[in-house]
């Protein structure tokens, strides 16, 4: 079932999503060469639950974390732990939050020191196919409109592989509801979208292969050919004339560009 949010409904989905974007501005605050990625999940917990909200993530189908962080060449889903972020890594975290009956969703990959130029522009293009495909979020289209505006961009310009495995998704009163949202596809195909409907959009984006697999643990997915995969996500609402994003990167940027200022010793 898809569902169409009221105005009061997506401002209370705005709110467990700009939570989100809080935690991943602590996580920025934080995140630099040495530090482990059990730390910043602990750190993002007690954030969450001290801000009156549970982490969507804990206990999802018996995920054990709260915060999924995903290093170099892992796609999505990596499990926070005592390995410690090395210069020239790059990391996504993937958050999310309940409050108040719905869920926000949201994902930031950062890199980590001197991170090569190629990689960098894979990042760079994965966060503008981001916004191309919320740009397609629009009532009247359809979800093959912002599936096409991700591929088209990432790997019919740009060459990289998109990952097919995994899709986006509705949010709202479950972390995962209709329409599925993938990142490959055709204009035109797929369900109708309507203003109100609010969706995870989140490119995941390889610097090589789109196959994947997934390691021991069921959880972590990874590129088969092992090289970087750059994951950007907002909980977006359908508008009618484009998406609305209803988490926010900006706090994020202006505190990874602090922080890196502040620890430029390490860089």
């Amino acid at each position: 079932m898809i569902f169409i949010r009221s105005a009061q409904e997506i401002e209370t989905i705005r709110h467990s999503a700009l939570l989100v974007s809080a935690t991943l501005t602590e996580v920025a605050k934080m995140i630099r060469p040495g530090i482990t990625t059990l730390s910043l999940d602990k750190m993002a917990e007690q954030f969450i639950r001290d801000n009156g909200a549970s982490p969507s993530f804990k206990g999802y189908h018996g995920f054990p974390f709260s915060l999924c962080i995903s290093v170099n060449e892992v796609v999505v889903h990596g499990f926070p732990s005592g390995y410690e972020l090395k210069d020239g890594d790059i990391v996504s975290v993937d958050c999310g939050c309940y409050k108040n009956g719905y869920h926000g969703d949201s994902a930031y990959t950062f890199a980590i020191g001197n991170v090569p130029a190629d990689v960098l522009k894979l990042m760079k293009v994965t966060k503008e196919s981001l916004f191309l495909g919320m740009a397609q979020a629009k009532d009247g289209n359809r979800v093959g409109d912002i599936s096409y505006a991700v591929e088209n961009f990432t790997n019919r310009m740009h060459g990289y592989g998109v990952v097919r495995d995994l899709v986006g998704h509705g949010v709202g009163k479950n972390l995962h509801e209709d329409p599925q949202v993938p990142n490959h596809g055709r204009r035109g195909d797929g369900k109708r979208l309507k203003a109100g409907m609010v969706l995870a959009i989140e490119p995941m984006i390889n610097m090589g292969t789109r196959d994947v697999y997934t390691r021991d643990d069921k959880w972590t997915v990874a590129t088969r050919d092992h090289k970087p995969s750059a994951h950007f996500e907002h909980t977006t609402a359908v508008g009618k004339t484009k998406g609305e994003p209803l988490s926010n990167f900006a706090p994020i940027e202006a505190a990874e560009k602090e922080n890196k200022e502040l620890n430029s010793s390490y860089y």
